[in-house]
């Protein structure tokens, strides 16, 4: 199984290789045939191939942030997505650098015929990768271990990457132990689902100890493990886990970031904006913004600014998230919805400090106690202040159910730092046209949470008491 790992690894490295040096090659010869030539002073030779490396370093560090170059892990459409939006990125950064070398700008229009022959390239280079890679490597044969809570909703997930995952065998825990432990000599992989800790980590320790590939989903105080701190200043390990949300430096770097990054785009979009003010007045007559009470750290409530994107009187029976047949949203707000545009005004939140521009994403009160209800835990998304795009919103949906969303979170506060902030802002590029991102809660639901008659209630994993907000 080791060397087939190494084998997999091996091609998905050429495969990703071959796509990087096509690219460049395209650009290597953009480079020579037009751009060289009109440079007053042109590189010697060493200098143009240092041009060229530094093309596919940049277009590399995209594709790898976007996840372009995960073959055999996105699906063939991410992939080229992915793909487009590094290429699109890369050839931007090097337009602007090539306008450096040359100290005024040069005609953009090979730049962009030289992008089409990159698309024709990733297209090829999509479908091909994909058929050699799924000709080579085969869906993994996975063994379901749960308890008390159905493992359907997963199973239902991963079935939609049958490319990827074949869960061919489900056993509950009540079996007993030895039984699942033969049962696994015939899969490739496990999927330990939702079970008590102590159960959980027996299995989990068989898995390591025979070289089991194991999938698991993590408890919340795994999460919080993960953001710990490694202590060997003795011969015993130690984690230290300091609980307290962002560090004063952490802090005050965010803010920098936050007042920077929201003042460019404000600047920037402020045209766009007063476009999307127009036609947000001009359909209905009402008022162009939309103002609510949300809250942030430490559940400090503040006033959040977006575009209206629903009728004037959406909330005359109470407040509930937007559905995904939502009669209240007007035709232009179904647009700036699915573009994220309502989001714009948001800016100057983040810029006057209510929020940042990564964090959890800010609740209403009732929604907010609500959650509670079901789950204890959800008031620690409060350590950090609210954003306007987060680790959730990048690796979620609109629709994801609460207790993912806080898991989500959790990984965020917990393995911070300002790169994560940059990593999730160029990420948030990436999720404006995927329409499943904003994808709204079924008709029949208030808030997130599932219909807990159909048997989908989500329970605290600890006897806490909840923070009363």
């Amino acid at each position: 199984m080791s060397k087939r790992e190494d084998y997999k690894r091996f091609i998905v490295f050429c495969l990703a290789s071959l796509v990087i040096l096509a690219q460049a090659a395209v650009f290597a010869y953009v480079w020579y045939d037009y751009y060289r030539e009109l440079i007053f002073e042109p590189f010697w030779r060493k200098g143009n191939w240092v041009l060229i490396a530094i093309y596919a370093l940049i277009d590399t560090l995209f594709s790898r942030l976007y996840g372009g170059l995960k073959v055999g892990y996105l699906k063939r459409i991410d992939v080229f997505y992915s793909l487009t939006l590094a290429t699109i990125c890369t050839n931007i950064v090097m337009y602007f650098q090539i306008t450096l070398i040359n100290r005024w700008f040069l005609p953009p229009w090979p730049m962009l015929e030289m992008t089409g022959v990159q698309l024709a390239i990733i297209v090829i280079w999509t479908f091909g990768s994909r058929y050699i890679y799924s000709r080579l490597y085969r869906a993994r044969r996975l063994l379901v271990i749960y308890g008390e809570r159905d493992p359907g909703e997963l199973i239902q997930k991963m079935n939609s990457r049958r490319d990827k995952y074949d869960i061919s065998g489900k056993v509950n825990v009540e079996v007993g132990e030895k039984v699942i432990h033969r049962m696994m000599r015939d899969y490739e992989g496990v999927i330990i689902w939702d079970l008590p800790s102590s159960v959980r980590n027996r299995y989990l320790k068989y898995c390591f100890a025979h070289s089991i590939r194991c999938y698991m989903s993590p408890k919340i105080s795994d999460i919080i493990l993960i953001g710990s701190d490694r202590i060997h200043l003795f011969d015993t390990p130690l984690l230290m886990s300091r609980n307290m949300g962002l560090s004063v430096e952490q802090r005050a770097g965010k803010r920098l970031l936050d007042i920077v990054v929201s003042g460019l785009g404000i600047v920037v979009f402020s045209p766009l904006m007063l476009i999307i003010a127009i036609l947000v007045k001009v359909y209905d007559r009402g008022p162009v913004f939309y103002f609510q009470d949300r809250l942030t750290i430490k559940g400090k409530p503040f006033r959040i600014c977006k575009f209206r994107s629903m009728c004037v009187d959406s909330e005359k029976h109470g407040a509930r998230l937007a559905s995904k047949n939502d009669s209240r949203i007007t035709p232009v707000g179904k647009v700036l919805r699915n573009l994220h545009l309502d989001e714009l005004p948001q800016l100057f939140n983040v810029f006057i400090g209510d929020m940042a521009l990564v964090g959890p994403r800010p609740e209403r009160k009732s929604i907010m106690k609500d959650y509670q209800k079901e789950i204890p835990e959800f008031y620690y998304r409060l350590k950090v202040k609210a954003g306007l795009t987060g680790y959730a919103q990048v690796y979620g949906k609109y629709n994801t159910t609460p207790y993912d969303k806080l898991k989500l979170d959790l990984f965020y506060i917990e393995n911070y730092s300002i790169l994560l902030d940059i990593k999730l802002l160029f990420m948030t590029v990436k999720i404006f046209f995927q329409k499943e991102v904003s994808e709204g809660v079924d008709d029949t639901q208030v808030n997130a949470l599932k219909d807990i008659s159909a048997g989908d209630k989500v329970f605290s994993e600890e006897e806490d008491d909840s923070t009363e907000l």
